[in-house]
C-alpha cells in the first residue's frame, strides 16, 4: 500500500517529536545532579578551590612542623658582611670579587660545597683536598653550633660557669652561723684558726678556754672544749700536722700543749735557754716541731717542741711587732716597730737582708702569701703596703705594689688566703674595721663588711679555711663570725 505524501509528512513530524523527547533530560535527575555536584561550571570552580585549599593546608602543616623562634631580633634581618679572606673561608671564594659575602650566601655556598664533597665520596672516588675535608668538618660544626644555639635560646637558667680566677669588685659570700655559735665565749676572743686538714675550727679567748667546732655552715656543732685554770689565752695555734694545740697567755712564762689524739693537756713550765719573763707571741715553723718565740728588746728565739729548749736566738733593732715565714720555711721576715723589716735565714740564723717599709713610722704587723709572691706590712697609721717578695729580697728600698689605705686605725691583723688571691686586713681599735683586698687587681672588695649593719665588731684575728671556702675572725664580743666564700667550692 502506497502512502500518500500527506501521510508521510505527518509521520515524519511525529518521529522528530519523539526524538526530541528522548534527547531531553529528566528535570528531577538534573536537579539531583545540581544538588550533589552543582552546575558544571560551579563544579569546576569547587574542584580548583579544593586543590588550592589542600596546597594551603599542606604549607600550613609544614610551617607548623618547623620550630618556631623564641623571639625575633630585628638585627638578625640585617645582612651582615663576612670577611672571606679569613684562612678558614678563603677556599670558598670563586674570585677576588668575593672578598666579602653575606651570611645567607655564605651558608648557601657551604651547603653546596658539602653536597659536592659528600657526592664525590659516596661515588667511590674522593677528590677532597685537605682544605675540603677541613671545610666539611667546619660545616658540620657550624650546623651543630646552630642547633646548640637554637636549643640554648629556648631554655632559661644560669649559663655562666664559675671562673677559676677570683673576680674583683664584688666578693660572692654568704653569712653563716657563728663558728662558735654552739659555745660563745664569755669574754673577748683572741684566736680563731681552721684545722690544716680536718673540717674543724678552733677558738680561744680570755675566758680561759679553747674550743673545737665542726664546720658545716649551718649548726657548727661543738666537738670539745677545754678549760685552762687561771690562764686567759692570748694566742692558740695548731701544730703543722694538726695533732697538737699550742696555747700561750698574757703574763705567764708557762704555756700549754693540748694533744688532740690522746686528749691530754700538758703544761710546759720551764724552757731551757730562755731568759724572758713571759711567753706571749709565737709562730709555728712550717717545717714542724719548732716554735719561733717573740721576746723583748728585739729577740727571736727558736724553740724545739721535742726537748723544750731554745736552740737559736736572733736579734733585730727595736722591738719585734710581727714575724712571717716564707712559703718554704727557709726564711723568716721580722717587722720592727721602727719601720724596718729583717730577713733571717732559718738554717744559719743569719740576717741575710733588711729593708725599710715605705712610709712607715711604726710597724704593727706582717704577713706573707703561700705562693711566695706577696709580702704585706701593716703600720700604726692604718696603711698596709703590699710588696713583691722578690723585690723585698733584692732591694733595700723596695716600692710597694699597692698602699692600701682603707683602715683609719692601726693595722693589727693581716692574713692571706691559701690561693694568694685575697688579703684580709683588720684593726682591733675600731668596729667593722676589716677589709678584703683582691690581690690580682690590688683593689678592695666593696661589699665587705656590710654597711649600716654591725657584724664584725672589733676583730683581733683572721683566718681562711685550707681551700678558702670559709673565712672567719675573732671579735671582742666573744663571737667568731663565719662567712662562706662562694667562689671556692672546697672547704
Amino acid at each position: 500500500m502506497v502512502s500518500s505524501p500527506r501521510e508521510e509528512g505527518t509521520k515524519r513530524q511525529r518521529n522528530v517529536k519523539r526524538l526530541a523527547v528522548l534527547g531531553q533530560e529528566d528535570s528531577s535527575v538534573k536537579l539531583l545532579e545540581e544538588l550533589v555536584f552543582g552546575a558544571e561550571e560551579e563544579l569546576l570552580e569547587r574542584l580548583v578551590e579544593g586543590e588550592e585549599s589542600e596546597d594551603e593546608g599542606g604549607a600550613r602543616q609544614q610551617l607548623q612542623a618547623k620550630r618556631k623562634a623564641a623571639w625575633v631580633d630585628e638585627d638578625d634581618e640585617l645582612e651582615e658582611e663576612v670577611d672571606m679572606k679569613h684562612r678558614f673561608r678563603r677556599n670558598l671564594m670563586k674570585g677576588e670579587a668575593e672578598s666579602t659575602m653575606t651570611k645567607q650566601k655564605l651558608q648557601q655556598r657551604m651547603r653546596e660545597q658539602r653536597i659536592k664533597v659528600e657526592f664525590e665520596t659516596s661515588s667511590g672516588f674522593c677528590v677532597c683536598t685537605r682544605s675540603d675535608s677541613h671545610f666539611v668538618s667546619l660545616c658540620c660544626e657550624d650546623e651543630e653550633e646552630e642547633e646548640d644555639e637554637d636549643d640554648l635560646l629556648r631554655r632559661t637558667g644560669n649559663f655562666v660557669g664559675l671562673s677559676d680566677s677570683l673576680p674583683s669588685g664584688i666578693l660572692r659570700m654568704k653569712k653563716c652561723l657563728h663558728a662558735n655559735g654552739a659555745r660563745p665565749s664569755e669574754d673577748r676572743l683572741t684566736t680563731v684558726q681552721f684545722h690544716p686538714s680536718a673540717q674543724v675550727v678552733m677558738t680561744a679567748g680570755l675566758d680561759r678556754s679553747v674550743s673545737l667546732f665542726q664546720v658545716d655552715g649551718k649548726t657548727n656543732p661543738k666537738i670539745q672544749s677545754i678549760h685552762l685554770e687561771r690562764f686567759p689565752v692570748h694566742k692558740a695555734q695548731f701544730s703543722v700536722n694538726g695533732e697538737t694545740v699550742i696555747a700561750t697567755s698574757l703574763k705567764n712564762k708557762m704555756f700549754y700543749l693540748y694533744d688532740m689524739m690522746e686528749g691530754r693537756v700538758s703544761p710546759v713550765h720551764t724552757i731551757r735557754g730562755l731568759n724572758e719573763a713571759r711567753v706571749k707571741e709565737f709562730s709555728v715553723c712550717p717545717e714542724g716541731g719548732a716554735l719561733l718565740l717573740t721576746g723583748t728588746n728585739g729577740y727571736l728565739h727558736l724553740l724545739t717542741l721535742k726537748t723544750k729548749e731554745v736552740v737559736h736566738s736572733m736579734k733585730i733593732n727595736g722591738d719585734v711587732c710581727g714575724v712571717a715565714f716564707s712559703h718554704d720555711g727557709s726564711k723568716v721576715f721580722a717587722n720592727s716597730e721602727e719601720g724596718e723589716v729583717y730577713v733571717w735565714d732559718m738554717r744559719s740564723s743569719r740576717c741575710v737582708h733588711r729593708f725599710t717599709d715605705d712610709g712607715c713610722v711604726k710597724g704593727t704587723s706582717i704577713a706573707t702569701s703561700r705562693n711566695g709572691q706577696y709580702l704585706a706590712c701593716g703600720s700604726q697609721s692604718g696603711v698596709v703596703n703590699v710588696y713583691s717578695q722578690e723585690a723585698c729580697l733584692n732591694s733595700a728600698n723596695p716600692k710597694p705594689l699597692k698602699a692600701v689605705m682603707n683602715l683609719l686605725t692601726s693595722a693589727t691583723a693581716l692574713a692571706f688566703n691559701p690561693t694568694s688571691e685575697i688579703l684580709a686586713i683588720a684593726s682591733r681599735a675600731e668596729d667593722e674595721a676589716v677589709r678584703l683586698v683582691h690581690l690580682p687587681s690590688l683593689t678592695v672588695f666593696s661589699n665587705f663588711p656590710v654597711a649600716k649593719r654591725k657584724v664584725v665588731y672589733r676583730a683581733s684575728c683572721l683566718d681562711f679555711s685550707p681551700h678558702s671556702g670559709f673565712f672567719s675572725l675573732a671579735n671582742n664580743k666573744g663571737h667568731a663570725p663565719l662567712f662562706r666564700l662562694l667562689h671556692y667550692r672546697d672547704f
